[in-house]
């Protein structure tokens, strides 16, 4: 398949280099400059414990690139969706698509740019980091799920997968991108709240002093999501069944133990949200992610005071005026009395 991939950072980048690998027709774009030169100077490397290679494919910054593309996989950060799909619409072909590869609910955002018929889901769930120009960790596997955002299964969908299936060999097309994407938000708010403090993913979803607390944070997600009529869908030991409002807490505590194993076998210690707050010192995306968590739940009678104080929390830190510590947990406890 012949796909251009606009982001070529965690997630495009490592899925860009399999493909290009299993002899895909690969043009990368990036704004960053230094790592688009780094790319075109010495390919694009692979570490991890998974596999270390690396792959040659074309890359551009949006300034530079030229020509048209029937598939586009966009693998930005959500809050630049809406900027990179405009950017795109030039670039695609009369009857060409952009497939969201990022967390969120971005399909909306793309759809408003492009239309619904333009736009496809991809929910992942894999292990990445960007390490410097040119180099990616690739640190574990995880879900990959592709579907129309209508539910349909459509020959386009299926050619996807068969192409996805060159990186993860357990991708799956699904009639109900939605469930995934709303579940991956429910896992998401969690992940900010272990993004709170320094612990690992795993240290943090075992910690017992807050198990309660994470049950809470996506009980709520999936409340807001139950209210728009989602049927969410379960990956990689997040059983969403768990987190509905009258689970028994032994249940939900047993979907935690499977997602602390899952995480453990991972070299990606840490969310990129942390990294985001404690190493590279940008912002992240969590208005982008949470914001339309509060926002349905506000249109649907759905109370959402976790989520919202996990915004403005993660907006202290990003601004220098809360530090990344445990106590900021004991605070969001403070809501479930």
């Amino acid at each position: 398949m012949r796909l251009l991939i606009w982001g070529a950072g965690a997630i495009g980048g490592t899925l860009g280099a399999y493909l290009a690998r299993a002899g895909h027709d690969i043009t990368f774009v990036d704004r960053a400059e230094e790592h688009v030169a780094a790319m075109n100077e010495r390919g694009l490397a692979i570490t991890g414990p998974i596999a270390e290679f690396t792959a040659r494919a074309p890359a551009f910054t949006p300034e530079t690139l030229s020509g048209r593309w029937q598939k586009v996989l966009l693998c930005v950060k959500a809050q630049d969706t809406r900027k990179a799909a405009q950017a795109i619409a030039p670039y695609l072909t009369t009857n060409g698509t952009i497939v969201s590869v990022q967390n969120g609910l971005n399909e909306l955002e793309i759809a408003a740019v492009v239309g619904e018929k333009r736009t496809m889901g991809c929910f992942v769930n894999f292990g990445a980091d960007y390490q410097e120009p040119g180099v990616i960790l690739f640190g574990g596997r995880g879900a990959v799920v592709v579907g129309e955002i209508d539910g349909h299964l459509t020959p386009r969908l299926e050619q996807l997968h068969q192409t996805l299936l060159d990186f993860e060999p357990k991708a799956i097309m699904t009639a109900n991108i939605w469930g995934f994407l709303w579940s991956k938000l429910a896992y998401g708010a969690q992940l900010f709240v272990t993004a709170l403090n320094n612990e690992s993913i795993a240290d943090a979803l075992a910690n017992p002093d807050y198990r309660k607390l994470y049950v809470a944070v996506a009980q709520e997600v999936l409340s807001v999501a139950l209210s728009q009529g989602v049927t969410p869908e379960a990956f990689n030991g997040f059983n969403p069944h768990a987190f509905m409002p009258d689970t028994k807490i032994a249940v939900s505590l047993r979907s935690l133990d499977d997602m602390v194993a899952f995480n453990r076998k991972s070299a990606k210690t840490h969310s990129g949200i942390w990294r985001d707050l404690a190493i590279r010192k940008r912002r992240t995306e969590v208005d982008a992610q949470l914001g339309p968590i509060v926002s349905f739940g506000a249109q649907s009678g759905v109370p959402t005071p976790l989520t919202a104080k996990i915004i403005e929390m993660i907006h202290e830190i990003e601004n220098g005026v809360r530090p990344l510590q445990l106590a900021n947990l004991d605070e969001l406890k403070w809501l479930l009395v």
